[in-house]
């Protein structure tokens, strides 16, 4: 599976995760029902969902601190899914060049998310990665 579906699948699981209050493994089971037994076991995905379910209350907490001007409640369901998404990646998979994932992450807010989702993730993602960039270089010093 190409890393571009494995993540729409991964968005799908934990948009299902976030509205149908299931588990990870629940919500990747209906997202891949229809799929080849080689793609349910994509190594790519399966990290995704994975990191992102098992570091959800810290993500969170990241999402709440960039956020400007209103609650994570307030968010669309699917704008937050981009967001955790977007943060594990940063943060938690490290093969990932930082600008590949805010490029993915904003092309998949154009395709599932509403005229201002794009400016929106790439706000919030470019702090975030901008806060990590700051304490990386504080941490080095």
């Amino acid at each position: 599976m190409k890393r571009r579906v494995a993540r729409e699948k991964a968005l799908q699981t934990l948009f299902q995760m976030q509205v149908g209050k299931i588990s990870a493994e629940e919500a990747l089971e209906n997202v891949m029902e229809d799929a080849t037994t080689e793609d349910k076991q994509d190594p790519f995905l399966l990290e995704l969902v994975r990191e992102t379910a098992q570091h959800l209350e810290a993500i969170d907490d990241i999402i709440k601190r960039y956020l400007r001007h209103f609650s994570i409640d307030r968010l669309a369901n699917v704008d937050r899914a981009i967001l955790r998404l977007g943060i594990c990646e940063l943060l938690y998979i490290k093969e990932i060049p930082e600008k590949v994932t805010l490029n993915e992450m904003i092309e998949l807010a154009k395709a599932f998310g509403d005229e201002d989702s794009r400016r929106f993730t790439n706000g919030v993602l470019s702090n975030v990665l901008r806060g990590k960039l700051e304490e990386e270089k504080g941490n080095e010093e």
